[in-house]
């Protein structure tokens, strides 16, 4: 544990009334470094529903986190409106950095779909660190007859506007990589928005839509299981999970490659000294050959980055992701 924060614990017994009574109402007891100090329960709050990729993240750094700080650190999962209901939440907490999350390309790059928030997300989050970043996995129904990408535009295009594609919600990564896929190949494929992966991936399971631009650890069982069949993925490179499964560019789309992401962020209200202690902690986890193990083995690689680096990568994000909104139209309201 930081040793600011055992110097805490050290001199919990002989502090002042008031300032136990400050850190009981919830405020942001500090000692005299500026760092907060732990001495009550924090959480991490998903903006999506239990089982996706982010809520495994959230799970696998809370427990860690809980290890460093000798303190509960608990997942809140708070879906709705691609992540915007839990986002809008963590930034209406006390700047305290007792509230964390774990945020998107939907949060942090592609808020443009809608036209109004109730809240800023470039101004009122701020990105902690780059947690991970992974490729996403094309995935079809079995009965959906095709077997790559080339094929799966050649049915689009033969079939316009039969085939299917369901997503975490308007504006998450799983919508913006199947609007990249329709921008680039030309395929008029049918975005279907849901509240969170889980419930999309049980229509796609039923039938009930055909496709969906997903992440590895969402997937992977299932199409080792046989239940969904992978016609490429998005990163540079082949998937250590699915050796077998080509990569978009293999496929023939040189210029499909992208990533997924995610953040740690806390409200812009929490001051840069606490920021940049859950930098340096956070750091240090994702850094350990456990973490990157675990990250490994649900198709993630680690990042980790400085909070000028964090800062660089998403503004280059969201530029990328402006293009395509604007590219493609895309707005919360015709989805």
């Amino acid at each position: 544990m930081d040793k600011h924060w055992n110097a805490w614990g050290r001199r919990g017994a002989g502090l002042g009334l008031v300032a136990m009574a400050a850190a009981l109402m919830g405020g942001a007891a500090q000692a005299q470094d500026g760092f907060p100090s732990p001495s009550r329960q924090m959480r991490i709050v998903v903006p999506f529903t239990a089982g996706g990729s982010s809520d495994v993240q959230g799970r696998m750094l809370a427990d860690r986190l809980s290890r460093l700080w000798g303190q509960p650190v608990v997942v809140e999962n708070k879906p709705g409106a691609g992540g915007h209901l839990g986002g809008k939440f963590v930034v209406d907490q006390p700047g305290d950095g007792y509230t964390l999350m774990i945020g998107s390309i939907g949060l942090h790059a592609a808020y443009g779909v809608y036209g109004k928030l109730a809240y800023n997300p470039g101004k009122d989050l701020r990105v902690v660190t780059v947690l991970a970043e992974m490729p996403h996995v094309v995935v079809a129904t079995p009965s959906l007859p095709v077997k790559n990408l080339s094929e799966l535009t050649a049915l689009a295009k033969s079939q316009p506007d039969t085939v299917h594609f369901g997503s975490a919600g308007v504006g998450s990564s799983v919508h913006m990589m199947g609007e990249l896929y329709k921008l680039q190949s030309g395929a008029p494929i049918v975005h279907v928005p849901y509240r969170g992966s889980s419930a999309a991936l049980n229509d796609l399971l039923g039938g009930q839509i055909q496709l969906m631009f997903e992440n590895p650890p969402t997937v992977l069982a299932h199409v080792k299981g046989g239940k969904l069949k992978a016609l490429a993925v998005t990163g540079k490179e082949r998937l250590a999970a699915l050796p077998d499964v080509p990569t978009a560019a293999e496929s023939g789309m040189k210029d499909y490659v992208a990533t997924s992401w995610t953040t740690v962020a806390v409200s812009s209200k929490v001051p840069d000294a606490i920021v940049k202690k859950l930098n340096e902690d956070i750091r240090k986890i994702v850094n350990t050959p456990e973490f990157r193990k675990g990250l490994e083995e649900q198709g993630m690689s680690a990042v980790a980055n400085t909070l000028p680096e964090a800062d660089a990568f998403v503004a280059r994000e969201k530029q990328r992701w402006d293009h395509v909104i604007a590219e493609g139209k895309i707005s919360a309201s015709s989805n």
